[in-house]
């Protein structure tokens, strides 16, 4: 990155602020003129304290630091503009969670949900519009042939070629295609086709970097065959300082993403099939102990009554404690209000052969061993609130695969299906809003599998306001 481009993302990240804070005031104002509690005149004339303006200075520092997250200010030149409005809805989304805590935490009496919605609307407003101006300015000048990137691309393969016509397609992208770097084979022709050219061979091409304008390499090789070639060229852009890309899925696992990193000087390319950064998982665990902290706290009443109406139903515990497989395989205690007879466990084996699932897990629509209570506490959900506790605890979270237990693991046969692991279980998850137990095994699997896939701190939220509903239809429970 040039010192123009940095100056550019610069001006952008203060811009990106300011509008937050404008959106932010002018809530503020629509709020006071609303709720007639004071004149604007009079708010206007209100003294700051300097305590409120420290929460409203980390307030915008968290919200650069979740535009950063979702990588608002990396190069979108091969960004769609769907792809960067879907990261902007997700970070302001992101935040919201944020600004209530603040409210509960310091007492702000100001920022109710009304205002948190308004905010939100203003603020999702305000950055989509001016990434769309951004976007269509940038368009014109890279259409009229400024800020262009020079690129070169080595093999000359199927998708080599399907990846320069995408290229070229897109004038707006502002990408210059040099040509194509190879040694003559007969795949040649194919390229000679469709209108590309070699520009250089392997041999020619130090010489060629040498003399011509190229900003990026884009490597096509097979890595198992051409190694060398691959590690000649990369060592190459390095002295050079090029731009070098690589497609991703050079092992075949279109699944997993990459992370660059630096351990004690040397860089490593670490995988990951789930979200494994710092800030959005820490934003998880920091969401997941506010909610569940304070859904605790307006549960209590519920949480008194149940436990009076278990104990006295039916002898035996409060609660029921079972060790289920948690994050990479951990074994964990997870709690529920009992729902079944104390001793429902023991009486498994004698009632395997009515199981009615599919896979290795174990339902029964009408389980002998549920007590009169705890078929209402399974029908409203209840019997799961205490497991709030193990989100506190950080064996669970409020989103994620549900955690099974010991029998129904040892049952697994797909390994592709333990992918479903690699994140902490949750409380709720895509199986438990599309139907719960009328799913299949499979399909359930596949579930998990899409959360990990398409996993975000927004499709959380979007499965908590779905999870209510859900429980009120009782569809599924059994």
């Amino acid at each position: 990155m040039n010192d123009h481009h940095r100056l550019i993302i610069g001006l952008l990240k203060v811009f990106d602020l300011v509008l937050v804070v404008l959106a932010f005031a002018l809530t503020t104002i629509s709020r006071v003129k609303a709720e007639h509690t004071v004149t604007l005149g009079e708010f206007l004339s209100m003294r700051a304290k300097i305590s409120n303006l420290a929460i409203i200075l980390f307030a915008v520092v968290v919200c650069h630091v979740i535009f950063t997250m979702y990588g608002l200010y990396q190069s979108r030149r091969l960004t769609g503009r769907k792809s960067e409005a879907l990261d902007l809805l997700r970070a302001t989304t992101t935040y919201i969670p944020f600004f209530l805590a603040l409210s509960v935490v310091f007492s702000i009496r100001m920022i109710t949900i009304a205002f948190l919605a308004e905010f939100w609307v203003l603020t999702t407003c305000f950055l989509v519009a001016s990434r769309f101006i951004l976007r269509i300015v940038g368009d014109h000048v890279r259409t009229q042939g400024r800020d262009q990137r020079h690129m070169l691309i080595l093999g000359t393969n199927g998708r080599a070629i399907e990846f320069a016509r995408r290229i070229l397609v897109s004038r707006e992208r502002g990408y210059r295609l040099l040509g194509f770097v190879d040694d003559d084979w007969p795949g040649l022709d194919a390229l000679k086709r469709v209108g590309f050219s070699v520009v250089s061979d392997y041999t020619g091409l130090e010489e060629y970097l040498r003399r011509n304008v190229v900003d990026e390499v884009a490597i096509y090789l097979p890595l198992g065959s051409y190694y060398k070639h691959c590690s000649h060229v990369a060592n190459l852009c390095q002295q050079h300082g090029i731009t070098m890309r690589i497609h991703a899925d050079i092992f075949g696992v279109k699944s997993t993403r990459w992370r660059p990193e630096d351990f004690e000087g040397d860089q490593y390319i670490a995988t990951y099939t789930s979200a494994s950064e710092l800030w959005p998982r820490t934003l998880k665990r920091v969401f997941d102990i506010v909610v569940a902290s304070l859904a605790l706290v307006a549960l209590l009443p519920v949480f008194a009554l149940t436990a009076v109406a278990v104990k006295l139903s039916s002898p035996g515990p409060i609660f029921f404690r079972q060790q289920r497989i948690g994050l990479n395989k951990r074994r964990f205690k997870m709690l529920k209000f009992r729902s079944m007879v104390h001793h429902a466990e023991a009486l498994m084996p004698a009632l395997e052969k009515w199981n009615e699932a599919s896979g290795p897990v174990f339902k029964i629509r009408n389980d002998p061993r549920i007590t009169p209570v705890g078929q209402l506490l399974r029908r409203s959900s209840i019997d799961e609130l205490p497991q709030l506790l193990n989100v506190l605890a950080g064996d669970m979270s409020l989103v994620g695969p549900r955690p099974l237990p010991v029998r129904d693991f040892d049952g697994f046969h797909e390994d592709w299906q333990r992918r479903r692991f690699s994140v902490k279980p949750g409380i709720t998850c895509l199986w438990q809003v599309q139907g719960r137990s009328d799913l299949s095994f499979e399909r359930w699997m596949e579930l998990d599998l899409k959360y990990l896939d398409e996993w975000s701190l927004w499709l959380d939220l979007k499965i908590l306001t779905r999870t209510v509903p859900a429980v009120f239809r009782g569809a599924g429970a059994a």
